[in-house]
């Protein structure tokens, strides 16, 4: 629902850690500006001041002023309203949305990525029509938001959604305790459903390297070893799945990343989920985004609604 005191456009910024993308939607999810540029190197203030520079640059070519929504790898804090969490580490400490908004003399607003992804296809993606929706992004590591009523759900400590650094549910013997995870503890969800876990998966049971597409063409081309790590991933990424539909029981599953574009994801989950969902069945469907690398810059725009 559009708020007609605010301008027509909705920018969004998608801050990474090698790139900070902008793109400018109108009312109607079309783009009508998009760039890209390098994130400055460990710099903060330089950081910032390169999305006031794009954001700047972007309105002066339209003409027209809009609203500011930035994606981050982390959150802000409630309680500090400074970044925490965020794995570009120059971040963490920082009050960002007092310092863009002071040099863009308007109010910011910041979300998770994973958080961005799930109102993205919220709003105008593959989840139109579902209440509620959990966003799971499925690449170099793992992650997860929430959308409700086409709104992030943040939760009072702004972690609402942190799936991934939660113990895979139902380890088997040979799983038990899990790799090693960089939070600091073992078993988590990405190190065993993250693509990159994929490949340490494969490394583990063959003594081969290989990267997750390479891994994926050996399992199409019928490899037996491929074959058996993918339905390990598969057995882990249906358990996974099952402990969010016995927690929250979202309206649709939407998968983002470099896994989510595996189409046999999409017969093999509906079918085995109901064996771990309470009461033996699960009509949770399990989609793929509609709009690719681009959801988390787009739903960042639509942080403040279309």
């Amino acid at each position: 629902m559009s708020d007609l005191s605010l301008p027509p456009l909705r920018l969004g910024v998608d801050l990474g850690g090698t790139k900070i993308e902008l793109i400018a939607l109108n009312q109607d999810g079309e783009v009508r500006w998009q760039q890209r540029i390098p994130t400055p190197k460990a710099n903060y203030r330089a950081t910032v001041e390169a999305i006031a520079e794009l954001v700047s640059r972007c309105e002066r070519e339209l003409g027209q002023a809009g609203t500011v929504g930035v994606g981050i790898p982390g959150v802000v804090s409630a309680r500090t309203q400074r970044v925490k969490g965020a794995n570009s580490i120059c971040l963490n400490g920082q009050p960002l949305e007092q310092d863009l908004s002071q040099l863009l003399g308007r109010p910011v607003r910041t979300a998770n990525d994973a958080n961005c992804f799930a109102i993205s296809e919220a709003t105008d993606g593959a989840a139109v029509g579902y209440r509620t929706v959990f966003g799971v992004i499925l690449g170099t590591g793992c992650g997860a938001g929430i959308a409700v009523d086409g709104r992030i759900h943040a939760g009072p400590n702004g972690i609402a959604g942190e799936w991934g650094h939660n113990p895979l549910p139902w380890m088997t013997a040979a799983e038990f305790p899990g790799p090693d995870c960089f939070c600091g503890r073992n078993g988590c969800i990405e190190t065993f459903v993250s693509g990159t876990n994929l490949a340490r998966q494969y490394l583990q049971h063959t003594g081969t390297t290989l990267s997750g597409p390479d891994i994926l063409a050996r399992v199409d081309a019928g490899e037996p070893e491929a074959e058996t790590v993918f339905e390990a991933y598969l057995s882990q990424l249906t358990r996974a799945l099952a402990h969010v539909i016995n927690l929250l029981d979202p309206d649709c599953i939407v998968l983002g990343g470099g896994m989510s574009n595996v189409a046999r994801l999409y017969q093999a989950l509906p079918q085995r989920l109901p064996a771990f969902t309470v009461g033996g069945e699960c009509a949770t469907p399990v989609l793929q985004n509609l709009h690719g690398d681009a959801s988390g810059v787009r739903g960042a725009a639509w942080l403040w609604g279309r």
